[in-house]
């Protein structure tokens, strides 16, 4: 696996770049569709692929080993197997669902104990056993097993905190050199910088992860709550430690306007489960603002979804008719929401890319963000 760096922006701190996996090439700056527990929501995988257009989705490490778990996806032969993607796949550790469930967990030098959000039973996940895991799930791009700090969090918790995510680190690397991979393709394993939204921190981690020179590098715990100048100071500051030879990726980030925002600060890859889960509750990303479909004023609006859309649930579907199936609950107003804003997403970063390779970026970026916040 190798990374290209194609073009710089002279405007910005924007990139276009190519991801090369073993599953296919990953065009940067890219946005990746979440699909959990091996399932974006309410999206074939055929539409993922070929309408979504999506060069490489997310699956979960806590989810897929506590259902269906390992022995089931094992197998099958990977999750590539399994739900039938041929394209690459990405899996978070698991650490920050195990932040979630703060109430469930407790987090020792050796690992985390918690308890499934299923049936209560108990499990205790260890760097290398976040390895072991990622080796059996057999996605192309895997996260080294971190703690992800809450936002507010005092500085002692937070030094604490990331000098630990650095020793967990060390483990996850040595952990990757005792394994091979287990279905005949390269896994690359991605370290993540912490440090809160504490400028020191960020730069003694950002620091340390680049040391590692691993093929990708990623910056966590953000998007947890923080204000989006915290948010934006903190990715400015890491990329400008992080080498630029590798892809950096921002993980659980964000609005379209945070992601033009942080590509413009040289940021590769991004992953959310805003258009997804926000699809579910009525509310559409355009190019030309925010819908929220549910508002009585679509009632009577037999105008396509998206004139401007590039899936074709945008203009085989008028606002009204998906207003209607929503408000009546119908399982087709998620599908064809989720469809909309997965796709508005992907053409975001494609536009991005374009605009980056033409130098032209900036000044897009400038017209769009005020658009992306209007609320239509």
């Amino acid at each position: 696996m190798h990374f290209d760096l194609k073009y710089k922006d002279s405007q910005s701190k924007a990139r276009a770049g190519e991801l090369h996996t073993e599953h296919g090439v990953i065009e940067t700056p890219i946005f990746m569709p979440v699909g959990t527990a091996g399932s974006v929501k309410g999206v074939h995988q055929h539409e993922l692929s070929e309408d979504i257009e999506a060069q490489i989705i997310l699956g979960n490490t806590y989810h897929l080993f506590l259902r269906p778990g390992l022995d089931v996806i094992e197998p099958a032969g990977g999750l590539h197997q399994f739900i039938n993607w041929k394209k690459p796949i990405l899996t978070d550790s698991g650490g920050y669902q195990v932040y979630s469930l703060s109430g469930a967990r407790k987090i020792t030098e050796e690992g985390v104990r918690f308890q499934s959000h299923i049936d209560g039973s108990y499990h205790f996940f260890t760097p290398e056993r976040a390895i072991d895991i990622q080796r059996s799930i057999g996605a192309d791009i895997i996260m080294a097993f971190d703690e992800c700090t809450p936002y507010p969090c005092d500085y002692r918790y937070a030094k604490n905190s990331m000098h630990m995510t650095h020793r967990w680190l060390k483990r996850c690397f040595n952990q990757m050199d005792r394994t091979e991979p287990r279905y005949g393709h390269t896994q690359a394993l991605f370290p993540i910088v912490q440090g809160s939204v504490y400028d020191d921190l960020r730069k003694e981690s950002a620091d340390t992860i680049a040391f590692h020179d691993a093929i990708g590098n990623a910056i966590g715990g953000l998007s947890v709550g923080e204000p989006s100048e915290e948010l934006y100071a903190m990715t400015d500051t890491v990329c400008s430690i992080l080498p630029e030879d590798k892809p950096r990726y921002l993980m659980g980030v964000g609005t379209p306007a945070n992601i033009l925002e942080c590509i413009a600060m040289g940021v590769d890859m991004f992953d959310c489960v805003m258009p997804s889960r926000n699809a579910r509750h009525g509310m559409l990303f355009t190019s030309e603002g925010i819908i929220n479909i549910k508002n009585k004023k679509w009632e009577k609006d037999f105008s396509p979804l998206d004139p401007n859309g590039t899936s074709y649930v945008d203009t085989t579907y008028s606002k009204a008719y998906l207003r209607h199936l929503i408000r009546a609950k119908e399982n087709l107003a998620i599908q064809i929401a989720t469809i909309h804003n997965l796709s508005f997403y992907l053409w975001l970063v494609k536009e991005a890319r374009k605009h980056i390779l033409a130098g032209t970026f900036a000044t897009w970026k400038n017209q769009m963000i005020p658009k992306l916040n209007n609320r239509l």
